[in-house]
Parts: C-alpha cells; structure tokens; sequence
C-alpha cells in the first residue's frame, strides 16, 4: 500500500471516539423534556396538607389585573410565606415563592441544565431529571449538574393579587 493510504490505529480509534460522543450527545438528549406546555392554568400548592380548592378562580395566568400592572398568576394567600409554588404565565411554568410576608418573587421554571421542569419544594427548587437544585428566594443553583440561576421574570402584589408582566 502507498504510503498515507492506510488507517493507523490512532485515526481508528480517534474516529470511533468522535462517533461515541456523538452518540452520547444524541442520547442524552432525550433527558431534556422539550416541551413544557401546560393544559391548565391553575396555581398548585406545593405544601402538604394544604386543600386543593387554592387555585384561581379567575382561570389564573389568564385574567387581566384590575389595576392594569399585568397578568395575574396566583392569589398571593395561595403562596405560603418561607415556601413557594407552581403557576404558569402564558403557558410556561413558573415558580413563585413569598421569602417574607408580602413579598413575592417569581423565576422560571425551567432548569438550566436540560431544561426539565422544576418542581417547588418550600424554600429549595428541585429539578426531577437530574437532580439540580435552586434556592427558591434567589434563583440561585444550590447544587446539581446545573451552573446557571434560573431567569427572574418581575412581579408585582396588589389587591391580595400576584401580577406578571407578559
């Protein structure tokens, strides 16, 4: 054979670890939910015990404010206060959580790793995929593969309601 016409051990085995990891990054795809779209726009209370009547009875994300200020996304008696809770905005799940009596904020519910919804959890956020995990006051990652803090999105109280902008 000529010379450069022939494989080497090397091209071989570089050639079949880039196949690999190409393969890995197809699978591990299928970790990632894609989409999270909702069928309901109610607010779920994320403690036990607590009665599932919380939801709104205005059709929640949906309903228009009073005041103007934005969408309502849950009644703030529906946020415990050192805990938190799911909601949608728009059809995208969203986390609120009340650190001290009458203040709320809100961060988006999708984890920064693969993008699997995250479930409330009183003051911890807590991805089901991967096992990552977000302070619910700060938005902060608190551990997991996730690097990133999830996204922020401004809310406001008023009249015992919780408004987003859109």
């Amino acid at each position: 054979m000529p010379a450069g016409h022939y494989l080497t051990r090397r091209t071989v085995l570089c050639a079949g670890g880039a196949g690999a990891a190409g393969l890995c990054a197809f699978v591990l795809t299928g970790c990632s939910s894609g989409s999270t779209s909702s069928a309901t726009t109610s607010v779920l209370p994320s403690t036990a015990g607590t009665s599932a009547d919380n939801s709104t009875s205005s059709g929640g994300a949906t309903s228009a404010s009073p005041g103007g200020g934005g969408k309502q996304v849950a009644k703030l008696s529906d946020i415990p206060v050192g805990g938190s809770i799911s909601a949608t905005l728009d059809g995208r799940p969203i986390i609120l959580a009340q650190p001290s009596t009458g203040k709320v904020v809100a961060f988006t519910a999708i984890c920064t790793h693969q993008g699997c919804t995250v479930n409330p959890d009183g003051a911890v956020l807590r991805c089901p995929c991967h096992a990552s995990t977000y302070d619910a006051f700060t938005g902060e990652n608190t551990g997991g593969p996730a690097r990133s803090p999830l996204a922020a999105i401004p809310v406001t109280v008023s009249g015992g309601a919780v408004l987003a902008s859109a």
